[in-house]
């Protein structure tokens, strides 16, 4: 009878060629028991080769993109963790869970997956592996936009996290309360939560990735204030970091600088950025160049290239919340541009010549029309009735009456001044 180690070498050289008998010999190897009679060299050796298998049968299953059976695996493999150190069991199962990554559309799974071993991590009282498996159920439930449980199961975890007084994982868990909030629209609570997070941060040794990830929900939040200066800053510390390490969410930061730069109305500044060292290997890929064409449209004011560039990458530009709310707001910008432009020479003008100038259906430009007037952007009134814009020439504000009011009060120092002297004299 072969060895463990002979069955793992054998079901490791099937892997590619025949996954279904690979599949097999992992699963024998993770039924074998360790002989009574076994030294503790050679049972810490089965353990050891157990290990690799289950790991090994995990990356079979996400190969075959199996979501099922990686879940299967992690759930099988609680027999196995419950008679190994348990520090080394967070660590086994984190890499079992960090196989959903590569397999589209298995949240679902990896959260009941999460909530079945949360639940025997309560029994078992690993307190560590529970906090951990909760935030990454945190993490899922943003993503998946449950932003209700997500503050709920926050809530609880930092409760118990500020008894135990871990830095580490506070700050973790203090910078998804952030991008949870943020996620809602509630953006004082997303910066009190960030403060919070940061604050832990700055009492322990913080590592690189975590801290590029303060320094892009720093940036964000500041985006979403309109202060693209101050978010560009930690776009740029963000890039520099994930540069360094050779992670891919460097070219989500650098996204978010070229968004800086085009909301700051510098879209020119978008070509000299490219050519810097850390950004020549980004520039010729599918997600820079939709940034710069949305950079060549606005310094055009060119409404239909906008409108085109949104369209061919419609996936690039649509995909990330923070990229399509800002370029949402700057389409609005450049439509109201566009329509002071093409109404500016008339006293009267039909909706629907607007309409064809602007490229835009005559329903739509009605609305925004009528928004602009509401704001106090366009002076005049729209009559639906006969379909016209009627445009008012910008009234110039009277000063008279403010001016008459500041003399009354002036005069009325005076008589107080000269009734207190004619007292004084009585």
């Amino acid at each position: 009878m072969p060895t463990i180690a002979e069955q793992l070498s054998e079901a490791q050289s099937y892997a590619s060629t025949q996954p279904q008998q690979a599949e097999k010999i992992y699963s024998e190897i993770l039924t074998q028991t360790v002989d009574k009679n076994a030294t503790a060299s050679e049972a810490a050796e089965i353990l050891r080769h157990q290990e690799t298998a289950l790991v090994e049968l995990g990356k079979l299953y996400r190969d075959q993109k199996n979501a099922k059976g990686v879940a299967d695996v992690i759930n099988k493999s609680r027999s196995f963790m419950s008679s190994t150190a348990k520090a080394k069991t967070a660590k086994l199962i984190r890499t079992l869970l960090d196989f959903f990554n590569a397999i589209p559309n298995s949240q679902d799974i990896q959260m009941e997956v999460l909530k079945t071993n949360i639940e025997w991590a309560k029994q078992e009282k690993r307190i560590f592996l529970k906090h951990s498996l909760e935030t990454r159920l945190a993490t899922l439930q943003l993503e998946t936009q449950q932003y209700k449980p997500a503050i709920s199961l926050i809530d609880n975890l930092l409760t118990e996290l500020r008894r135990l007084d871990d830095k580490m994982i506070l700050t973790e868990v203090y910078l998804l309360e952030s991008r949870v909030y943020r996620g809602i629209g509630n953006l004082p609570k997303a910066k009190a939560a960030l403060t919070s997070s940061r604050t832990a941060a700055n009492s322990i040794y913080c590592p690189p990735h975590l801290q590029a990830q303060l320094d892009l929900q720093s940036g964000i939040l500041h985006a979403e204030d309109k202060d693209y200066t101050t978010a560009y800053s930690y776009f740029f510390e963000t890039f520099e970091n994930l540069s360094s390490q050779d992670d891919p969410g460097a070219l989500g930061a650098l996204k978010y600088m070229l968004l800086c730069k085009i909301m700051l109305n510098l879209p020119e500044d978008v070509t000299s950025l490219l050519s810097i060292k850390l950004a020549t290997k980004y520039a010729q890929l599918r997600d820079v160049e939709s940034m710069r064409a949305v950079a060549r449209a606005h310094k055009d004011r060119n409404l239909a290239d906008f409108e085109k560039a949104l369209r061919d990458y419609q996936n690039e530009l649509s995909s990330d919340v923070t990229i399509r709310t800002h370029l949402s707001a700057l389409y609005d910008t450049l439509l109201e541009q566009n329509l002071l432009r093409i109404v500016e020479p008339y006293s009267v003008v039909e909706v629907e010549h607007v309409a064809q100038q602007v490229g835009q259906g005559r329903q739509q430009v009605e609305l925004k029309l009528s928004q602009m007037i509401l704001d106090k952007k366009l002076h005049g009134v729209l009559d639906q009735q006969r379909g016209i814009l009627l445009i008012y020439p910008e009234s110039v504000p009277d000063n008279t009456y403010g001016s008459a009011i500041e003399t009354l009060e002036q005069v009325g120092k005076v008589v107080d001044s000269l009734y207190a002297k004619t007292v004084k004299i009585a």
